[in-house]
């Protein structure tokens, strides 16, 4: 599992060959040199013969050979991370890109069922554990290998013997590094679980705040939260005892071979096999050769909080997006007839919702949709956008079935205006143009105007340059609503779809309202779903639905006169008005 998504990260680094090829020749050069000054320093030892016996000409050669050798190897290592780091950055930009790549392809279904919070967290968090993991491993494993590489080399041409000894015992505290990684992997990757988890509450308890205390959920939200931040420390504290136990581990054991080297080494030089300078530089050797055993462990513990991160990114990226447009049709002169026939579907298949739905709607007629909640009033809407596809039947738009056009094309016949607002963070002009970006000025008035929008928005200090924020700070919840009803009016679809869209408004503006709409359905399908049953009285054709089925179908004198489900369902809001 852990080979895989290393080897996909690696696929991520692969485009920056280039780049990854000046970092290993930077890291040998810079290594070489560092490796070189301890025989500088073992030759300028033994420059020191005893009192009054200093060779100070040779002396100051090898200092300001070593002088030279620390300055360029700091260069080098310099650029070799500069290199490391571009390498880190264009991969994790690749990755996070590819995320939100993915976000954007993925069915209305899979954000339906999974926290938002959650996938912020893996385009966010996530991705940043990837590069902390890649910019540490990167530069321990280029040094790391070529000083293990260098240091045998060194150590093998001044003492064969003694360096066997240091390279057969040092792998041992990368045992005890494997052993110890194995059981901080499961407990990062538990770790970054929690991380979205409690990421999602807290983006819930956020976008609902003024729910949360209009109910005094707080307390409850409260507990929530510090019962996952209560696991996620449990887990986090598990995770950092086993992988800060791999460090200190590997140091004793490093420890433990460096001072039977010196021990030996120094029995070595009272028997004349070794000067004192030949000893300071091979210990020099023995010390830099046990360093990247203990960098290359101490960074396990972020390599293995990248790669479960890394997982976390890849589940988003692996997912199964929407049914490919290749081959569909384009966009083509839409007259606005809607034909559903037969059509079944149910978003949990144990769990039956829409069974059997037949409509036939012109051109121009108005379809109002009603029914108790969860009936499936705004899973016919869901349909008919191809938010999802159904699961049998089908469903015909202008003559063609919309299983056999792009979703951008079907799409753009339809204008929709939905119960919850939403708006994004730019000026009231761009706001409205959000369907028609090259709308000139006068059109997005016009729009507004039609929308009884272009008062309060000329009451607002910039007038259409005003910048609002995503959450629509500063205006009321109606005038939200007249924004994206503004949009409608500007784009001018075939086809209407209006889901309570005047729920939010006061009624004398509703009577505005609902005249600027009935000028804008003219020649239009439109599909209302309506709750407050008295705004549907001239709608062509009234569906019932109850159920996930259309269980009457008619005007609304024909329904009335029935004295059935629709009577009693249109009665029942009136009953206790004296």
């Amino acid at each position: 599992m852990k080979k895989q998504i290393l080897k996909r990260i690696f696929s991520y680094v692969r485009p920056n060959a280039g780049l990854l090829a000046f970092a290993v020749l930077f890291a040998a050069a810079g290594v070489s040199l560092a490796l070189y000054i301890p025989i500088l320093i073992g030759k300028g030892i033994d420059c020191i013969v005893g009192v009054a016996d200093v060779d100070f000409n040779r002396l100051t050669i090898m200092l300001l050979q070593i002088g030279g050798a620390v300055i360029f190897s700091a260069a080098f290592q310099w650029l070799m991370n500069l290199c490391t780091n571009k390498i880190t950055y264009k991969t994790v930009v690749s990755i996070r890109t590819q995320a939100f790549e993915r976000l954007q392809q993925l069915p209305l279904g899979y954000m339906d069922s999974h926290s938002h919070g959650d996938i912020l967290s893996r385009i966010t968090t996530d991705v940043e554990q990837v590069s902390d993991g890649l910019l540490q491993g990167f530069a321990s494993l280029f040094t790391g290998a070529l000083t293990i590489i260098g240091t045998i080399f060194f150590m093998m041409s001044i003492n064969i013997s003694i360096a066997l000894i240091v390279i057969v015992l040092t792998p041992l505290s990368l045992i005890a590094a494997a052993f110890l990684a194995r059981s901080s992997y499961k407990k990062f990757r538990e770790q970054s679980q929690l991380r979205g988890e409690i990421t999602g509450l807290a983006e819930e308890m956020l976008t609902n705040h003024t729910a949360v205390r209009l109910f005094c959920y707080e307390k409850k939200s409260q507990e929530r939260y510090e019962k996952i931040n209560s696991r996620l420390h449990t887990v986090g504290i598990k995770a950092q005892f086993y992988s800060s136990l791999t460090n200190p581990g590997t140091r004793f054991i490093n420890g433990i071979v460096y001072a039977f080297v010196a021990v030996i080494g120094a029995v070595s030089v009272i028997n004349g096999n070794f000067s004192v300078g030949m000893l300071s530089g091979f210990l020099a050797y023995a010390s830099q050769y046990t360093k990247p055993f203990n960098e290359i462990s101490g960074v396990i513990t972020e390599l293995q909080n990248a790669i479960a991160s890394a997982a976390r990114v890849f589940e988003l990226i692996d997912e199964r997006e929407e049914s490919s447009d290749d081959g569909l049709s384009e966009l083509f002169a839409c007259d606005g007839s809607v034909n559903i026939n037969d059509v079944y579907f149910s978003y949990n298949k144990e769990k039956p919702l829409i069974e059997a739905l037949e409509l036939y709607a012109k051109a121009g007629q108005k379809i109002a949709i009603v029914g108790p909640t969860g009936c499936g009033k705004t899973t016919i809407i869901n349909l008919l956008m191809r938010f999802y596809d159904a699961d049998s039947g089908e469903i015909i738009v202008s003559g063609q079935n919309i299983k056999n056009m792009k979703r951008k094309a079907l799409r753009s016949m339809f204008g929709m205006v939905l119960q919850d607002t939403w708006l994004f963070s730019g000026t009231i002009k761009e706001n409205i143009a959000f369907g028609k970006p090259d709308a000139s000025i006068v059109e997005i008035q016009a729009a507004a105007m039609a929308s009884y929008a272009h008062d309060f928005i000329n009451r607002l200090p910039d007038g259409y340059e005003t910048v609002i924020s995503e959450d629509g700070a500063g205006i009321s919840q109606g005038e939200k609503q007249l924004l994206c009803i503004a949009r409608i009016m500007l784009t001018k679809p075939p086809i209407l779809i209006l889901d309570e869209a005047t729920s939010s408004i006061d009624t004398r503006t509703e009577i505005k309202i609902q005249q600027a709409f009935s000028e804008m359905m003219k020649g239009r399908t439109s599909f209302i779903v309506a709750h407050r049953l008295s705004t549907i009285k001239n709608a062509d054709i009234i569906l019932a639905m109850n159920k996930g089925r259309v269980i009457e179908q008619g005007s609304h004198e024909e329904l009335l006169n029935k004295g059935g489900f629709y009577s009693e369902l249109y009665n029942s809001q009136f009953s206790g008005n004296v």
